[in-house]
């Protein structure tokens, strides 16, 4: 009977700690997502832009930094993009030719995110989504409608022959850190109860 007990106490303190390791490795939702055309942005601006934002302990969503092997790449991205407060759109010179990237852009739109655009190397009026026959035509609508939307919101433009990574870093991580204390003010006035007038 003794034994037993001790067995059943060493199960149940066994399967407690692996619940709090479990607990551990839970990842919380993202504070921000950024979205970019790796091949010309990830070794530059958005990975100085990931860890600038890691050191003042935000929670940036950066595909190479947030997914491990075997993770389903539309389901991680997807759960990122609704769970996320502030989208960042790197536009580069390929980025419209990234299904991910539109894909992510549409998500962002469609969800009414806030998105902070940085034209990288690229001047809003020359992002065009070109039909190359790989997206059905509702796609294609919705490429376009999201990309027509980040055209027409203010950003922050870049030149890397002549532009300071150092700056545009700081200066985009100033917009998120702004945004994150706007959209969490919106949040508590609105949770707040509204007291009543006393006349």
């Amino acid at each position: 009977m003794h034994r037993s007990t001790a067995t059943s106490f060493q199960r149940y303190l066994f399967s407690h700690q692996n619940q709090i390791q479990l607990a551990k490795h839970v990842t919380k939702p993202c504070d921000v997502f950024l979205n970019h055309r790796g091949i010309d942005t990830k070794r530059t601006i958005v990975s100085l832009l990931y860890d600038h934002l890691s050191r003042l302990n935000l929670r940036p969503f950066l595909d190479n930094k947030n997914m491990k092997p075997g993770d389903k790449l539309f389901d991680k991205i997807d759960s990122a993009i609704r769970s996320c407060k502030v989208g960042v759109a790197v536009f580069s010179p390929r980025y419209c030719d990234s299904y991910f990237c539109l894909h992510e852009l549409a998500m962002f739109m469609e969800s009414n995110k806030k998105v902070i655009p940085i034209f990288c190397d690229i001047k809003p009026s020359q992002l065009r989504v070109v039909d190359n026959g790989q997206c059905d035509v509702e796609k294609l609508r919705r490429f376009r409608s999201a990309l027509e939307q980040a055209r027409s919101t203010a950003g922050l433009t870049f030149n890397s022959s002549e532009g300071n990574l150092a700056d545009v870093v700081t200066s985009a991580a100033d917009c998120v850190i702004n945004s994150l204390i706007e959209i969490d003010d919106q949040m508590h006035s609105i949770q707040r109860p509204k007291t009543p007038i006393r006349l």
